[in-house]
């Protein structure tokens, strides 16, 4: 690397690349910023008074000797980028999903593995406080032996950009990785950082709304886990005029209720009785827990530690997604293999 500063890459200018631009230069004021532009945008223009170095290769971006790289495009072009960054060198935080198939998902994790670099899927739902305290009383047994789960996530697609057209983005568009499975997949990436890998997945959806998409916008699933049994019920939708994302987990000596809109999480045990409200240490700003989970894949990278949610946690994710695609095409339960196996 060429002296003088450290030097970022940032592939993408879209709504999240425009936040980890923010948060870096929050985090990292002195380091030197690339943007690796994808199409032009008046994002460019935008991002060029910022004072930020412009690339419209891969090529030139290498050139630009990153010590690590967001990579924030649409899911179908995670992974050819980000393997040639890794044969660079550079360490990666790619956003969420992973890909939009599994296919070239281990040949990037194996790179990254060879090279003794970070990789971090971009799922920030970890580094929220009220659902790490959720995560904390199950984990203590504060309900006994989570039975059931209920999960629930949905908001009116049009709404999730105000200002621009949703029919061009990358939600509504398939080829890039978008509808309802994997645009809103945090949901299935928190179930698998709680209890692991399904056995098996049942999934129905499809085109329910008015929009005008090629995608699914609305899909029910469910997760079959062995040992010990539990079924999880998954509701994903981009068609609620409210937003609401929540989740309920039944124990055998109580319930568990995670609001996100609210923040909160409150508790209902057998034994008294009686429901209370979990502390939890709210966010006056939801940003941070952007800026915490960019600082902690920053961390990552100094220690040379596993970040909280790996290469391997995203492709596992995007293998429970895989699954539900498949099963939704066969109409059928599908068995969930895991990477690897």
């Amino acid at each position: 690397m060429t002296a003088g500063p450290e030097r970022y890459l940032i592939v993408s200018l879209g709504s999240i690349g425009h936040r980890h631009l923010r948060n870096l230069r929050q985090l990292r004021p002195k380091s030197g910023i690339g943007i690796l532009h994808l199409r032009a945008s008046p994002e460019h223009s935008r991002a060029a008074d910022e004072g930020n170095h412009h690339f419209g290769s891969v090529e030139e971006a290498v050139d630009f000797a990153p010590r690590a790289a967001i990579v924030a495009g649409p899911a179908n072009t995670h992974v050819p980028i980000a393997q040639k960054l890794a044969e660079a060198g550079v360490h990666l935080l790619v956003e969420k999903p992973i890909s939009n198939t599994v296919e070239g998902c281990p040949e990037l994790i194996g790179t990254v593995q060879r090279r003794g670099l970070v990789l971090m899927t971009g799922y920030n739902l970890p580094f929220l406080p009220s659902l790490q305290v959720a995560k904390a009383c199950l984990d203590r047994g504060m309900i006994g032996r989570v039975i059931a789960v209920r999960a629930e996530v949905g908001q009116f697609l049009p709404d999730w950009r105000p200002g621009t057209d949703y029919r061009a983005g990358v939600s509504a568009q398939r080829r890039l990785g978008g509808g309802a499975l994997l645009e809103l997949s945090h949901e299935l990436h928190y179930l698998y950082w709680m209890f692991g890998m399904p056995s098996r997945v049942t999934a129905r959806g499809g085109q329910f709304g008015d929009l005008v998409t090629d995608v699914e916008d609305l899909v029910e699933l469910t997760l079959e886990y062995e040992s010990p049994r539990r079924l999880v019920n998954v509701h994903l939708d981009l068609l609620q005029r409210v937003a609401h994302r929540s989740c309920r987990f039944i124990g055998s000596e109580g319930t568990l209720v995670w609001d996100a809109m609210r923040d909160s999480v409150e508790a209902y045990q057998a034994a008294s009785g009686t429901w209370t409200q979990v502390p939890v240490r709210s966010l006056s700003d939801r940003n941070q827990m952007y800026v915490d989970e960019l600082q902690h894949f920053l961390d990552c990278i100094e220690r040379g530690s596993r970040p909280m949610v790996d290469g391997t946690d995203g492709l596992r994710t995007l293998v429970i997604a895989d699954s539900a695609n498949r099963s939704m095409a066969r109409n059928s339960t599908v068995e969930v293999v895991p990477p690897g196996e």
